[in-house]
């Protein structure tokens, strides 16, 4: 008889495994689903959009002429760190939509 069995009501790791496999399961699918999309992200009312993958990869950077200023580099920099994040916090809101929910109990 094994403390963890489920005679008497004990705990049963057997379905504490099948669960855990079920939630990793659904998160490499989430996972994969999310490396499949793409969200752009903005600055400077468009001067730079950044292209980036659910997986956080940037695939594109596009920047409008007339927000290349060579006596200002500096804010065009700013502007592409700015698109960024901005793509950065899409991917983010993507990404807590897509992965699954722990069930109570699990203890994660």
């Amino acid at each position: 008889m094994s403390m963890f069995g489920s005679e008497g009501g004990g705990f049963d790791m057997n379905a504490l495994l099948q669960q855990a496999q079920a939630m990793q399961e659904q998160l490499a699918t989430a996972q994969a689903d999310l490396a499949g999309k793409t969200v752009t992200g903005s600055a400077g009312g468009d001067l730079v959009v950044v292209t980036m993958t659910g997986a956080g990869e940037v695939t594109e950077v596009k920047i409008q002429p007339s927000a290349i200023d060579p006596e200002d580099p500096e804010t065009l920099g700013d502007l592409i760190v700015a698109a960024i994040r901005d793509a950065s916090h899409q991917v983010q809101a993507l990404a807590s939509a897509a992965m699954p929910q722990m069930p109570p109990g699990l203890g994660f």
